[in-house]
């Protein structure tokens, strides 16, 4: 009685939790795309809003197209595996005798075969291996795509940087430059300056109204460039970015040679180019072995139309076939082997000549970056301010009438120089650092930790 009382509510609650599951992962489903959908949305609203580095990344690889079609040769690469590993499909041949042919136990009227071709032994699995070789150089090549991407985005992040920098120096040096003009127009006026001085000073204010236009220009073409890498509208606005900070680099330059060879994507590509070609090269010596084929028969036979018909008249046939291919031409078989030897030396060159290549771009870009460095120094420590302290004494002496407008002038635009000079030598600093960054293949600006590193760089 007890078991006739509870055996609904089981089943009530089973089926409850199971509802509840279902409809848990129904929600979950219909949630994954909403969440994405939002995370573009708040992106897409960092990016007006004023962006950091760390959201345009994340904007382009979510939108980049070259990063898209990579991902998409990748996935090619890997899907090749088994239709270059598998067997070849089975043959069925079926032929029908339009004139039967007569047997002893009767016409032949229409028979079938079915074969299915072997390779030697280990054949597909060195096939198997260059495939996979090659879904690990295309893994390479989309983490290559979306370094790629990176670097320009910061390239172009840190170009963007200096023009909104540049714009703001100037537009500062336009309303001193006013100040001055009105000055020397007044001590023109009044006999205390000459008409060389007023002239400079329209002149100099004249040419920074034109940088300022430039400057202008500038930032819209930048803007669009930074729009593409990122699959956006060429007009798209993108917000004030904000600063950064230099980030010294913590590896000297052997141990940047060390990383390179270890992270760099065209080094491993390479040495992976050289492995496929061993393979090709193992492969290519089974071109002195046979290939095996087997198959069935079966034949349908009629009747005989004979007056004493024998005892197993009418009898279908049945066959087994075996097969194989003979490797007799040694010279085309020895001219696929020759072939293959002399891809791994071509391989094997090409991998030296990479990391000679290599070498030399970071050697290169090492020496931009360590030159970088040191104008900031140069014009932060030293020159910027000794300029700004004889303006300011040049002035001064201006007040008091003992000194020389043109030297004022003089010296203000070389104040307004150095002032460029050092947001050009930062922002050549961050795009030497992201070019340094590419040929080594990870980040310069802090120690690699320990432990076991997951495989590749895409997120």
């Amino acid at each position: 009685m007890n078991i006739t009382a509870h055996a609904p509510r089981r089943f009530t609650i089973k089926h409850i939790l199971l509802s509840l599951t279902l409809v848990t992962a129904l929600f979950l489903r219909c949630a994954a795309p909403l969440q994405g959908a939002e995370n573009s949305m708040d992106l897409e609203q960092k990016v007006i809003g004023g962006p950091a580095i760390a959201d345009l990344i994340a904007y382009g690889y979510r939108n980049n197209q070259t990063v898209a079609a990579q991902r998409q040769t990748w996935r090619m690469e890997i899907e090749r595996y088994r239709l270059e590993s598998g067997y070849p499909d089975p043959q069925v041949m079926v032929t029908y005798f339009t004139d039967p042919i007569e047997t002893r136990l009767g016409p032949q009227d229409w028979n079938a075969t079915l074969t299915q071709q072997i390779p030697f032994p280990g054949k597909l699995t060195k096939k198997g291996a260059i495939v996979a070789t090659d879904a690990k150089i295309a893994r390479l090549g989309l983490d290559k795509a979306v370094r790629d991407m990176i670097v320009s985005i910061r390239e172009s992040y840190h170009e963007l940087l200096y023009i909104q920098a540049a714009k703001k120096i100037a537009a500062r040096n336009n309303e001193l430059l006013e100040q001055f003009r009105k000055i020397s127009e007044t001590s023109y006026a009044e006999d205390h300056a000459t008409l060389a001085d007023v002239v400079k000073a329209q002149a100099q204010v004249g040419q920074l109204r034109y940088d300022i236009l430039l400057l202008e220009e500038l930032e819209q073409t930048e803007k669009t460039k930074l729009n593409t890498l990122l699959n956006r509208d060429p007009h798209a606005v993108i917000g004030r970015l904000s600063g950064t900070t230099i980030s010294p680099v913590v590896y000297n330059l052997e141990e940047i040679y060390q990383l390179a060879q270890k992270n760099s994507e065209e080094i491993q590509s390479a040495d992976l180019q050289y492995r496929k070609s061993k393979i090709k090269k193992k492969l290519a010596g089974y071109g002195f072995l046979p290939d095996f084929k087997v198959g069935v028969f079966y034949a349908e036979i009629g009747d005989p139309d004979v007056l004493s018909p024998p005892k197993d008249a009418g009898r279908d046939a049945v066959g087994v076939q075996a097969g194989m291919t003979i490797p007799l031409w040694f010279g085309k078989n020895k001219s696929g082997l020759d072939r293959a030897g002399a891809g791994t030396e071509k391989a094997l060159a090409l991998k030296n000549e990479t990391i000679n290549r290599t070498n030399a771009g970071i050697r290169e870009m090492f020496f931009r970056l360590r030159n970088a460095q040191r104008l900031v120094s140069l014009y932060e420590q030293e020159l910027l301010p000794q300029a700004v302290r004889s303006l300011e004494s040049m002035e001064t002496w201006q007040r008091e009438g003992q000194g020389s407008f043109a030297d004022l002038l003089e010296i203000q635009a070389t104040v307004y120089n150095f002032q460029l000079s050092l947001a050009r030598a930062q922002a050549d600093y961050g795009k030497f650092l992201a070019r340094l960054e590419r040929l080594c293949g990870r980040g310069l600006t802090s120690i690699e930790p320990t432990g076991n590193q997951a495989e590749g760089t895409v997120p």
